[in-house]
């Protein structure tokens, strides 16, 4: 088999899958009595949590449906059926919802779950490739995931399927993000460890340089920003009396002063430095000034706090050092 024929094999799965996507979301309806905002409604009104149930291949795409969920601010837990009926029917509760995963949607194991889960009184939903099914029948919300075909050359192994319940499960909990007002915090608060953790909640000036700051007055000349610029890392702030920031100087300033001026030394700071600088400020997000910097091709930001007075400057290369980007 050539390399061209391979390539194209997994173009003709990503195609299948990519068309079921459009049509899933052509099924989303417009909102107005939508089984997807019924289902996003009843989770919100929900006090207790969400039980995510499937098999096989289902239960996979369940577990990652689960820890979405709750990564997101909305508790949730995976119950595989055969062994809820061993004991593990005890974490439910009849506040809780229940999402039901079943290509077929005429599973027995999930069927017999989903009797006890109606005996508890909780609400379902069921997320069925088969919208006449008795699983779609008998829950309370049924949102179809029917598919076409299976991306499998033989129509056999469940991939587009489990592509679309991966879809709306991820639907689903955005839609719940949004709809509880889940914010960066409150994702940083449950995201504590590793790199994510880092960028959810260090903050500017945990990183900033606060001391020997680069800093000059306006009257001050070139010959003391050149001296500045190339000692701190190819910026100087120019400040007020009370330390306001009334503007930057960098190596490009500098650069494009040296192209059109024969003798820059002499130079006032003032006539070169740009004004109404971008700045940083004390509490923000390091992860944000990142952001910021890239939009604007910066490398460094002035960070002023709730006076405006300069307390530090933040580099690129710290906050990268600091592993936030």
């Amino acid at each position: 088999m050539s390399d061209r024929e391979i390539v194209d094999r997994g173009r003709r799965v990503v195609r299948i899958e990519r068309d079921a996507l459009t049509a899933l979301d052509e099924r989303l309806g417009d909102g107005l009595g939508a089984p997807f905002a019924r289902a996003v409604a009843m989770i919100d009104r929900s006090s207790g949590r969400v039980i995510v149930s499937g098999v096989g291949k289902s239960g996979l795409i369940g577990r990652k449906i689960a820890a979405t969920l709750t990564s997101t601010g909305t508790p949730a837990t995976f119950l595989h059926p055969a062994d809820s009926v061993h004991g593990d029917l005890g974490i439910v509760g009849k506040e809780d919802v229940a999402i039901l995963i079943s290509k077929s949607g005429e599973s027995d194991e999930l069927l017999a779950l989903l009797a006890h889960l109606k005996g508890f009184g909780v609400s379902t939903i069921a997320v069925s490739g088969n919208p006449a099914s008795a699983l779609a029948r008998n829950c309370d919300v049924a949102l179809d995931a029917s598919v076409r075909e299976e991306a499998c050359p033989h129509d056999l192994a469940p991939t587009t399927s489990t592509t679309l319940a991966l879809a709306l499960g991820d639907a689903l909990a955005v839609a719940l993000l949004q709809q509880k007002g889940f914010k960066r915090e409150d994702f940083a608060r449950i995201h504590p460890g590793g790199a994510l953790g880092r960028k959810l909640v260090t903050r500017v000036e945990e990183i900033m340089l606060r001391d020997n700051l680069p800093v000059l007055a306006e009257g001050d000349t070139m010959r003391q920003a050149i001296v500045m610029i190339a000692k701190r890392r190819g910026i100087a702030i120019v400040v007020d009396q009370s330390r306001r920031v009334e503007g930057v100087l960098t190596a490009g300033d500098l650069s494009r002063l040296v192209e059109r001026e024969a003798d820059v030394l002499g130079v006032p700071v003032g006539s070169v430095m740009t004004r109404n600088p971008k700045v940083a400020r004390v509490g923000e997000l390091a992860s944000g000034v990142v952001y910021r910097m890239e939009q604007h091709g910066l490398l460094a930001f002035p960070v002023v706090d709730d006076s405006e007075a300069l307390v530090g400057i933040v580099h690129l290369h710290d906050l990268m050092r600091a592993r936030v980007v």
